[in-house]
C-alpha cells in the first residue's frame, strides 16, 4: 500500500504565560507530521522557532515541499541529507521512527537505547519575572528537585537569589537564553557558584562566546543555541562543559543520538531539553533522555491543555511513551 502524508499545524494554551530574555508567549504553536502505510500511522510533532528564522508556515511549507519523496519511500537516513536540521526535518523523523517501530510491531526504545528506558527526571522551568514573581514561582515548585531558571535581564544576582533562597533542596539550571554580556558574565557566573547552581546555560549569545575559553567556569557551562548538529561540535571545545541536545535543533531523534554519541566521546555532558510542545514532542526525546545527565523535558506540564492520550508525569518524574502516544 502507498504512502500518504498529511501536515497539520495546532495550538495548545500555556498554563499563564511562559517568559525569557527573548518575550513572552501564551500558547504553544505546533506542527505535525503523520506518515500513513499499510494500515499504520507514524506520527511527529516539531515546534517553529523564530530564533532560527522558523515559523509554522515555513516549516509547513518545507514539509510540503518533501512530501512527495516521503510518500515515495523516502527513509529515515535519506531524509538526513534531503532536509537540513531543524523543526520541519525533526517532525519528519520523528513520524519515520514511529512508523517503523509500528509497522515492525517492536517498540522505538529497541533501536533508540542501550537498555530498557526508565522514568527520568525532568526539570521545571521557573519563567522569567521580577525577583518577587519568581520567587513566588519557585515556592510553588520546591518540591521538586530540579528547577530550570530564565534569567538573562540587567539584575539576575537578584533573580537567583531570590529563587534559590526559597527552594533549598532543589538543584537549579540557569538558562540565561543569550542574554548575559562580556560585561556581567563574570559576577553572574559567582553568583551562579555562591547559590550552588547546578549548570549554567547559554549564558551569552551564539557566535560571540569566544571569552568563555579564557574565562573561570565556577559552574559548568551548557551550549544550547551554539549547538545544532555533531558538526557543532568542533567550535565548543574549550568553551563550554556540556551541551543541550533538543530535537528541533538536531532535526529529530536520528542526529539527536549521533550528537549525543559525539558529544560523550569529546567529553561533554549532556542535556537533553524542548520546546514548549506537547507530549508528542516530547515522547521520543525521553528515549534519548535515557543516558543524559540533565533532563528539561517539562513542556507538557507548562500547558493548560496536553494531548490524549500523553505523557505520564509523576511529579518530575515522565515515562517512557506507550505506543498510543508514539513509538
Amino acid at each position: 500500500m502507498a504512502r500518504s502524508c498529511r501536515i497539520a499545524a495546532e495550538r495548545f494554551p500555556i498554563a499563564g504565560s511562559f517568559t525569557i530574555s527573548r518575550g513572552t508567549k501564551t500558547e504553544a504553536e505546533v506542527v505535525t507530521c503523520t506518515i500513513m502505510e499499510a494500515g499504520h500511522r507514524g506520527h511527529g510533532e516539531c515546534v517553529p522557532y523564530p530564533r532560527y528564522e522558523e515559523s509554522v508556515e515555513s516549516v509547513r511549507a518545507s514539509l510540503e515541499e518533501i512530501a512527495d519523496a516521503i510518500e515515495k519511500g523516502m527513509t529515515r537516513d535519506e531524509l538526513q541529507s534531503a532536509m537540513p536540521a531543524g523543526a520541519a526535518r525533526n517532525a519528519v523523523d520523528c513520524a519515520l521512527w514511529d512508523l517503523e517501530a509500528k509497522m515492525a510491531s517492536q517498540r522505538a526504545h529497541h533501536a533508540a537505547c542501550r537498555m530498557l528506558p526508565r522514568p527520568v527526571v525532568t526539570a521545571y522551568t521557573i519563567s522569567l519575572g521580577t525577583p518577587e514573581e519568581m520567587a513566588a514561582q519557585a515556592r510553588a515548585a520546591s518540591h521538586r528537585p530540579l528547577l530550570k531558571v530564565k534569567v538573562g535581564s540587567s539584575d539576575d544576582y537578584a533573580r537567583i537569589h531570590a529563587v534559590a533562597s526559597v527552594a533549598p533542596n532543589s538543584r537549579i539550571i540557569l538558562d540565561a537564553n543569550e542574554g548575559w554580556t562580556e560585561d556581567n558574565i563574570r559576577q553572574n557566573l559567582l553568583a551562579a557558584a555562591q547559590f550552588h547552581v547546578a549548570l549554567v546555560e547559554q549564558p551569552l549569545p551564539a557566535g560571540k562566546d569566544a571569552i568563555l575559553r579564557d574565562i573561570p567556569h565556577p559552574v559548568p557551562i551548557c551550549a544550547d543555541e551554539s549547538v545544532h548538529t555533531a558538526d557543532s561540535l568542533d567550535e565548543l571545545e574549550g568553551l563550554y562543559d556540556a551541551v543541550n541536545i533538543k530535537l528541533d535543533k538536531t532535526g529529530g531523534l536520528t542526529e539527536a543520538l549521533n550528537l549525543r554519541d559525539q558529544a560523550r566521546k569529546r567529553g561533554f555532558g549532556v542535556m537533553v531539553g524542548c520546546m514548549v510542545g506537547t507530549s508528542l514532542a516530547m515522547a521520543p526525546a525521553v528515549l534519548l533522555a535515557q543516558e543524559a545527565d540533565f533532563v528539561d523535558l517539562d513542556g507538557p506540564l507548562l500547558l493548560a491543555r496536553d494531548r490524549s492520550p500523553g505523557l505520564t508525569y509523576a511529579g518530575s518524574l515522565v515515562s517512557p511513551p506507550e505506543p498510543a502516544l508514539w513509538g
